[in-house]
């Protein structure tokens, strides 16, 4: 008789090991006494169930051996295994005539239908099926009457009942779905303005990052009172409101009709670069970061996030960054460097060079690449000052290193360019010494 588990706390069942007269007796796995079937309004198609729910613990005895998926239509052999009919019989005509979990020769190739199994599990399958529909009625029901509320209420009332939804949004597919069906979308973005408190407009601000937003929704959104809220947050709110005011803004740039202008500006880079120097919140380093590089893109806003004072401060960090952070970092002074005034910004600070030489083979080859090219924009400024400062810090040695490895052609030809340039200020002999090349390889 097969014997299987449950984990502890499903319906009382506290772990035990059952068997299946055992389960069927007690209705264990049937729903506390329901049944086959018993007790619910409609019968609805094992296989339908199984794809809807798409849960993660199902007892083991449900479970076909060979494909690992709840069985069906189970079938028995003659060693008292079972397995979902399509699969055995895939099994038999693969010219195999053992027994898939045990190995043993069969010595009756007949199959049996497991009838009792078969109810069982349409049974349990069934139970979790409806408590799942019960609870997603419950959610929409609760969801829709929230927004109701939300309608007629204010002050602590209000950012009560935007926790509430908060809540429901974050854990419940179907709350999501409710608040953008029932016209919610449309309420919360009419809570943001001017007037709006923090209180009010993290809640909301957290509640919208969950949601799918039309574009219709995203223009609304972009009004520039809006837009100051939420820049407002993101210098002053908790780590958690200033990165959900983040995914936000990200959201809208995705937008069409939106301009970048909208979010360049001061105050909003100034937040940002304060969240990436902060070392208590590492998520926070990640999604300031991300941000920047999506500003970036725009050409017509660079120098502006240079005259913010951002290359000299993240030049600064690049050593204590972690790998994705520091790609990120590297990706945004690389952008910015294709600006005059980024290139004077990263000529002047005296950082720039050492950290972009260590960067050099040491991270990831997208690393690399932005590291050279800031290196290159730098050193045309000025190649006899620069040149020779880059060759001081093993600039060379590791341009070499990047030509000999199996780093992609273009970057080859970059390092291969660089290495010219810092050559022209040395003699031969001297230039080998400084590449740290031995006679034999010169």
């Amino acid at each position: 008789m097969p014997v299987f588990s449950i984990s502890s706390g499903r319906d009382g069942a506290d772990g035990q090991v059952l068997d299946l007269d055992t389960a069927v007796k007690d209705g264990v796995l049937g729903g506390g006494g329901l049944g086959f079937g018993g007790g619910f309004a409609e019968k609805v198609d094992l296989k339908k169930m199984i794809e809807e729910l798409k849960l993660s613990e199902i007892p083991s005895v449900f479970i076909c051996p060979i494909s690992l998926e709840p069985m069906e239509d189970p079938v028995t052999l003659c060693t008292g295994q079972t397995y979902q009919r399509s699969n055995i019989l895939k099994w038999f005509s693969m010219g195999h005539f053992t027994c898939p979990t045990t190995m043993q020769e069969l010595w009756d190739d007949s199959i049996t239908p497991n009838n009792t199994l078969q109810k069982l599990i349409h049974t349990w399958f069934s139970q979790m099926y409806f408590q799942m529909k019960k609870r997603s009625e419950d959610v929409q029901g609760m969801t829709s009457e929230i927004l109701d509320v939300l309608k007629t209420v204010k002050g602590q009332a209000r950012v009560q009942s935007l926790k509430e939804l908060r809540r429901l949004v974050t854990t419940h597919v179907i709350a999501r779905k409710t608040v953008v069906d029932k016209g919610g979308v449309s309420l919360l973005s009419s809570l943001l303005g001017p007037y709006t408190s923090h209180a009010i407009g993290s809640e909301v601000v957290s509640i919208l990052v969950h949601l799918n937003l039309d574009s219709s929704s995203r223009l609304n959104l972009m009004q520039p009172a809006k837009i100051s809220l939420m820049v407002d947050m993101l210098n002053e709110g908790c780590i958690e409101t200033k990165i959900n005011c983040i995914l936000l803004i990200k959201i809208l740039m995705e937008e069409n009709d939106f301009h970048i202008e909208m979010v360049a500006s001061h105050s909003l880079l100034v937040g940002l670069m304060r969240l990436v120097k902060d070392k208590r919140h590492p998520s926070g380093n990640l999604h300031g970061l991300s941000l920047i590089k999506s500003i970036c893109l725009h050409q017509q806003v660079r120098s502006l996030i240079v005259n913010t004072g951002v290359v000299p401060q993240l030049v600064e960090l690049l050593p204590s960054f972690k790998h994705d952070c520091l790609e990120l970092a590297l990706f945004i002074l690389d952008a910015l460097s294709t600006v005059t005034e980024g290139q004077l910004a990263l000529s002047d600070c005296s950082s720039t060079i050492p950290n972009m030489v260590r960067v050099l083979m040491k991270v990831s080859e997208n690393c690399t690449q932005h590291a050279l090219s800031i290196l290159w924009s730098i050193c045309k400024l000025s190649p006899q000052e620069y040149s020779l400062t880059a060759v001081d810090v093993g600039l060379a040695a590791k341009l070499l290193l990047v030509i000999q490895s199996g780093c992609h052609p273009s970057l080859k030809q970059q390092s291969a360019e660089l290495l010219k340039l810092c050559s022209l200020n040395y003699s031969d002999s001297i230039f080998f010494s400084k590449c740290k090349l031995t006679r034999t390889i010169q």
